[in-house]
C-alpha cells in the first residue's frame, strides 16, 4: 500500500507544510472516526483538478465498518461524488443525499473540508454503517455531538492542535473512557469507564457536576502553586495537553481537547485511561533489568577477585609450567569478567562485541614478552546476546593467546589479523547450517577469522584432534555450545589461519 507522502507527491502539488498538516490530522483523525462510529477516508484533488486520490482511511473501533476493502490509493474522477466536489468547492460540511447502498449496507456519507491557513487541501469522506442503528443512548448522543464539534473545526481550520505535547501511542483512546465538560469546566458527562478509571483516584461520588479540574486537583498528591494550577486548568479542559494524575492507589492519563466549533471555547472532551496496571508492570521491568544489571556487575567484580587471587598465586610460584598455567587461568577469568562488564552496563541482554573484542585483544597483548607482536583488526562483530558473546571472548582469548605462544619466538616481531563479518548466508559452505537443529533457523552468520604470519603449524598436526588445553576449550566452546564450526589451516604467504562460524540466532 502507497504511503500518504508517495501519494501525494505523484498526484498532487501540495506544498511540505501542507503534508506535514495532513499528517497531524492523520495521527489525530482517529479520535474523529470512534466518536462518528464512522470510517473516515481522505480525498486530496489532483495536480490537474480533474480527479481525487484517497491517501488515507481509518476504521472505528466504536463500531461497524463500511468500507471491507481497503481504499487508499483509489482514484475517482470528479462529477461522481457530488458531495466531495461541494464540500472542496463550498468549504463547508455537506450531509446532503440518501444513504448509499454498498453490498446490501446501507451507508451514509458525510464530506468535511480539510482546511489550513484559509485553503481548503482535501476532504474527509465520513461514511457510517447504518445496518446496526439503534435508538442512541446518552453516551452515543455525547459521542455524535463531540464529533460534530471537532468536524467543524477542522473545517475551520483549528484542529487539529499544532504543536499539542501527546504521546499520541501512550495517549487514552475514546472507548478508555470520556468525559464532556462545559465552558466552565462541570462535567456534563463521564462515560462509566471514565467514572471508574476517577472511582481509582479515590472519587466516592459521582462526576456529573462537578468542576473536573478542582476535583482532580484534590485527588492528586499535595502541592502548590504552579503544578497545583496547571493541573487544574489541564483537567479543566483549557487547553490541549496530556498528563498522569498518581495516587497509592492507581495511575490514570488525562488528555485535554479543547472544543471550540465556531471560533469560541464552547467546552471540551478529557479523554480518561487506567493505566495503573501497566505502570505497575513498568515498574516491575524497570526493577528486573536493574537487578540484571547488578547481577552482572556483582559477576564482574567476583570474577576480577578471582583473577586478582590466581594472580597472586602465580607470583609465589617456582614451578614455570604451574606459573604460566595460572596466568592463562587469569586471561580466561578476565575474558568472562570482559562480558560481564558490558552487559551491567546495558538495558538488556545484548552488547557490541567491538568493544569486547578490542578490549580481549588489549588484555591478551599486554602478555607479549617484547612487545614485538602488534595487532590489526577489521570489520564488526555487532550485537550479539549475553549466550554468545561470553563463550565467544573466551575462544577469542584462547585463540590469540595460542598464536601468540605458538607463532613467534622471542624477540620474533609478526603481526596477529582478526577479522569479523556478518552475513546472511554461510560463508565457509561446510554445509553445518543445512542440518541445523538448534532451533529456528538463523537469520545471520558470524565469520570470524584469526591470522598471524608466524612460523606456521608443526608437520602433521591435526587442529580437530591435537592441541594443547586452549586449543581443546575452543573446540568445545565453538562446536558446541556456540553451535559453529571451526578450522585451523595454513595461511597463504605463512603463518596460520583460524577460521571460525557461528550462527546469530
Amino acid at each position: 500500500m502507497p504511503s500518504l507522502n508517495e501519494l501525494v507527491r505523484r498526484h498532487t502539488t501540495l506544498t511540505g507544510a501542507d503534508v506535514e498538516w495532513l499528517h497531524l490530522l492523520v495521527s489525530e483523525w482517529q479520535l474523529l472516526s470512534d466518536l462518528s462510529f464512522a470510517d473516515l477516508v481522505l480525498w486530496i484533488p489532483t495536480w490537474d483538478g480533474i480527479r481525487y486520490v484517497s491517501v488515507a482511511q481509518m476504521r472505528p473501533n466504536t463500531g461497524p465498518t463500511s468500507y471491507q476493502d481497503d481504499m487508499v490509493g483509489h482514484l475517482v474522477p470528479r462529477g461522481r461524488r457530488p458531495l466531495l466536489d461541494a464540500a472542496f468547492d463550498e468549504g463547508r460540511i455537506v450531509r446532503e443525499g440518501d444513504p448509499e447502498w454498498r453490498e446490501e449496507v446501507p451507508v451514509r456519507v458525510e464530506s468535511i473540508p480539510v482546511r489550513r491557513e484559509g485553503r481548503v487541501l482535501g476532504v474527509i469522506a465520513r461514511n457510517t454503517n447504518l445496518l446496526t442503528v439503534r435508538t442512541p443512548s446518552r453516551l452515543e448522543l455525547t459521542y455524535l455531538q463531540s464529533a460534530s464539534d471537532l468536524a467543524q473545526m477542522i473545517a475551520a481550520g483549528t484542529f487539529p492542535y499544532r504543536g499539542e505535547q501527546v504521546d499520541m501511542d501512550a495517549a487514552p483512546r475514546v472507548g478508555d473512557g470520556l468525559i464532556r465538560l462545559d465552558a466552565d469546566g462541570i462535567v456534563t458527562y463521564a462515560s462509566p469507564n471514565a467514572l471508574s478509571a476517577y472511582h481509582r483516584l479515590g472519587l466516592t461520588t459521582d462526576l456529573v457536576g462537578v468542576h473536573l479540574g478542582r476535583t482532580t486537583a484534590e485527588l492528586a498528591p499535595p502541592s502548590r502553586g504552579a503544578v497545583h494550577e496547571a493541573l487544574v486548568k489541564l483537567a479543566s479542559g483549557w487547553a490541549p495537553r496530556q498528563t498522569e494524575v498518581e495516587v497509592q492507589g492507581g495511575v490514570v492519563t488525562l488528555r485535554a481537547i479543547p472544543l471550540k466549533p465556531k471560533g469560541t471555547h464552547t467546552g471540551s472532551l478529557v479523554l480518561v485511561r487506567d493505566v495503573t496496571e501497566l505502570r505497575r508492570r513498568d515498574r516491575e521491568l524497570i526493577t528486573k533489568d536493574a537487578t540484571i544489571r547488578e547481577i552482572h556487575h556483582r559477576v564482574k567484580n567476583n570474577l576480577q577477585t578471582v583473577a586478582a587471587l590466581l594472580r597472586l598465586q602465580s607470583r609465589r610460584m617456582d614451578s614455570e609450567a604451574a606459573r604460566g598455567a595460572l596466568d592463562e587461568a587469569v586471561r580466561r577469568v578476565g575474558s568472562i569478567a570482559i562480558v560481564h562488564e558490558t552487559l551491567s552496563q546495558n538495558l538488556d541482554e545484548k552488547v557490541a562485541f567491538d568493544e569486547i573484542a578490542d578490549r580481549v585483544l588489549a588484555m591478551v597483548m599486554e602478555l607479549s614478552q617484547d612487545g614485538q607482536v602488534t595487532t590489526r583488526r577489521s570489520g564488526s562483530f555487532g550485537i550479539l546476546s549475553a549466550e554468545v558473546a561470553t563463550p565467544l571472548a573466551m575462544v577469542l582469548t584462547e585463540l590469540l593467546q595460542n598464536a601468540l605462544e605458538h607463532a613467534f619466538g622471542p624477540k620474533t616481531a609478526g603481526t596477529l589479523f582478526v577479522s569479523a563479518l556478518r552475513g546472511r548466508a554461510s560463508a565457509t559452505g561446510k554445509g553445518w547450517s543445512d542440518s541445523w537443529t538448534g532451533g529456528a533457523r538463523p537469520e545471520e552468520y558470524l565469520l570470524i577469522t584469526v591470522q598471524d604470519d608466524g612460523r606456521g603449524m608443526p608437520e602433521g598436526f591435526d587442529p580437530q584432534l591435537g592441541g594443547n588445553l586452549g586449543l581443546q576449550i575452543v573446540r568445545t566452546l565453538a562446536t558446541g555450545e556456540l553451535g559453529g564450526t571451526f578450522d585451523m589451516v595454513a595461511a597463504p604467504g605463512g603463518g596460520t589461519k583460524v577460521v571460525l562460524e557461528i550462527p546469530v540466532r
